[in-house]
């Protein structure tokens, strides 16, 4: 079977076979790394087989997007905010929130993911950090915990009920987004703004780098500022 990191570059090589994951450090997080697709992957067109696989099961799991960036930086400047808590990282992906929060000092970290690579990938990725992440496939399995952190989950529409779902079952919730516009969350207020960019670059337009930190109105995070970060 070999390594969680090993299986995680055969899973890759299976979508993308010219592709190939390395051990990155964060520009905004560099006391942490992840597995991720190394900046010389192939951008040329793709043959019609390979196309289809990128789409079927695309590997999003090897890139740290914006918001995630944006939540480790985050969450390491303000490690209040987790501290000796229980935290899940709803839509974990590549796991950079719960490891994030595990480096800040979380007593318990639990990541939840549909997709099998992504919890492959929080697996090997949490081993890359040395620190411990519980993974789950189903969210009602997850054990009872103190703050859910949701980044970049909302770049589908069809995302938003999920917010009153996880409000209804967990007392704290930590959105960050950078495509989701305020208006679309009136219930919520936004807290923070932190620029990050998506690693490796996908040249994605300049309004996709900035992050907005949400958070249900008239709920306190840790001690995070009241004012806007620029």
């Amino acid at each position: 079977m070999g390594t969680a990191a090993e299986q995680l570059q055969a899973r890759l090589h299976a979508t993308l076979p010219e592709a190939r994951l390395t051990p990155c450090r964060l520009p905004l997080a560099p006391k942490l790394r992840l597995w991720l697709l190394s900046a010389d992957y192939p951008r040329g067109p793709l043959s019609a087989e390979v196309a289809a696989r990128v789409v079927a099961e695309p590997a999003y799991w090897a890139f740290c997007w914006g918001s995630g960036h944006a939540m480790a930086q985050w969450l390491l400047a303000h490690p209040e905010a987790v501290a000796g808590r229980r935290i899940l990282d709803f839509g974990s992906g590549s796991g950079v929130a719960g490891i994030a929060a595990a480096l800040a000092g979380a007593a318990e970290v639990h990541a939840c993911d549909l997709d099998a690579d992504a919890r492959l990938a929080t697996t090997a990725n949490a081993e890359l950090n040395r620190v411990t992440v519980t993974c789950w496939s189903d969210l009602a399995d997850v054990p009872e915990v103190d703050l859910v952190l949701l980044a970049d989950v909302l770049y589908d529409r069809a995302n938003l009920p999920l917010l009153d779902q996880l409000q209804c079952r967990f007392p704290e919730l930590l959105l960050a987004d950078s495509r989701l516009a305020p208006e679309l969350l009136p219930e919520w207020e936004t807290f923070a703004i932190v620029e990050a960019e998506t690693i490796p670059d996908l040249d994605e337009s300049p309004i996709h780098r900035w992050t907005r930190f949400y958070r249900p109105r008239g709920q306190a995070t840790g001690s995070a500022p009241a004012a806007l970060l620029a």
